[in-house]
């Protein structure tokens, strides 16, 4: 039997690469649903291609065009946030795929593991927000969530067979992004090209920025304590530019087990979509005179604040990281727009942090009044 695959966020960076991944494994992977939120162009050429049960575009304004242009194939088209919420709560879906780019992967994430749907998680902003909830429903709902991140997904790797033995902590790689080694005065005259320039990694806008200030990094770690169960000084991060240590973990007996790859998403992707098992591809391998050195350094968090402010979030708990998640939406937003500078990202962060209202204990619409709060409070911090 074919697995069945929901791709929410098809058009982006990592469901295409997912799209990639079924085209090398077509005997055991069919495309069941495909949602956009913006890009209908892509989406019909993909619905044409792969002739899924379901089409979802969440601009409602492009839901006619979206329907002319699949009229002649028996494809269902939805459209609008409730139809992208709902979708992969679908009866016929095996496996959903959380493509998603920040806070609008939240709920979709839920109603698929309400549903009893296995998740595959790319989207790390679901578990920032609202880590404690997800994971809980999911030992309810007894639905695995999958990791997509590639360094989620190397400790997730590195824990098969190793049940019995706790972790002393894991290590989190971070490439450095276009900036390492920079320093504050440089980063004030970083442009929006600039900061795109990732060395690394090829990935839509918004990781892109985040990648390059370490937020992403930072919500990495606050991801990595609700995947695997772990307290925040159990999380190290260390630099690694070369992007082929994906992550590490350390035993008690102080053994480190890595996992290690070329820097292309296609492989976590394909581990969460075929595991348990290791699946066959054509994709380039590693090898290791091509890398003569491996490189490793700390990093700089009084250059990068950023990740400093993630972890403060992460201690403190509660609402906190819903806070810094959403902020961090707005203050990217507004560089994007060059509305401000790279640096002022951590002081739109650091002030909507002190500004909005802490819940030690949040409940779910706790999380989605803080979002809205967070997010007035970071534009008027923007606006200024």
């Amino acid at each position: 039997m074919k697995r069945r695959i929901a791709i929410l966020g098809s058009t982006g960076s990592i469901g295409t690469q997912a799209l990639q991944v079924i085209d090398q494994h077509p005997d055991l992977f069919e495309v069941e649903i495909l949602t956009a939120g913006n890009n209908a162009d892509l989406l019909v050429q993909q619905a044409r291609k792969y002739e899924p049960n379901v089409v979802v575009i969440g601009n409602e304004e492009k839901y006619k065009w979206v329907c002319r242009e699949l009229e002649d194939l028996p494809v269902k088209v939805y459209a609008g946030k409730e139809a992208l919420s709902q979708v992969g709560a679908t009866g016929t879906v095996d496996m959903v795929l959380v493509a998603l780019v920040g806070f609008s992967g939240l709920m979709p994430t839920i109603r698929a593991i309400e549903a009893g749907k296995p998740i595959a998680l790319a989207n790390k902003e679901t578990l920032v927000v609202a880590g404690d909830l997800i994971m809980q429903l999911a030992r309810e709902k007894k639905v695995p969530v999958l990791p997509v991140d590639s360094e989620h997904s190397a400790i997730f790797q590195c824990l098969v067979g190793e049940t019995d033995n706790p972790l002393e902590k894991i290590i989190l790689t971070a490439s450095g992004g276009p900036f390492r080694g920079k320093n504050v005065d440089f980063l004030r005259k970083v442009t929006r090209c600039q900061a795109l320039n990732h060395p690394n990694w090829k990935m839509g806008d918004k990781i892109t920025i985040d990648s390059a200030s370490l937020m992403n990094k930072g919500f990495e770690a606050i991801e990595a304590k609700w995947l695997f169960d772990l307290k925040p000084e159990q999380i190290e991060i260390v630099v690694h530019p070369q992007s082929i240590v994906h992550s590490m973990i350390q035993f008690r007996d102080g053994s480190i087990k890595a996992q290690m790859g070329l820097p292309d998403m296609k492989l976590p992707i394909q581990y969460a979509m075929g595991y348990p098992r290791r699946l066959a591809n054509g994709f380039p391998r590693f090898n290791f005179t091509d890398f003569p050195s491996l490189t490793f350094e700390k990093a700089d968090v009084s250059v990068f604040r950023n990740l400093s402010l993630a972890f403060d979030a992460m201690n403190k708990g509660g609402n906190m990281p819903c806070i810094v998640n959403a902020a961090n939406e707005v203050a990217v937003e507004a560089f994007l727009k060059s509305r401000i500078g790279f640096v002022e990202m951590s002081s739109v962060i650091e002030q909507t942090m002190t500004k909005t209202s802490f819940l030690k204990a949040p409940v779910f619409q706790d999380y989605i009044e803080t979002d809205k709060e967070a997010r007035i409070v970071a534009a008027e911090i923007v606006a200024k």
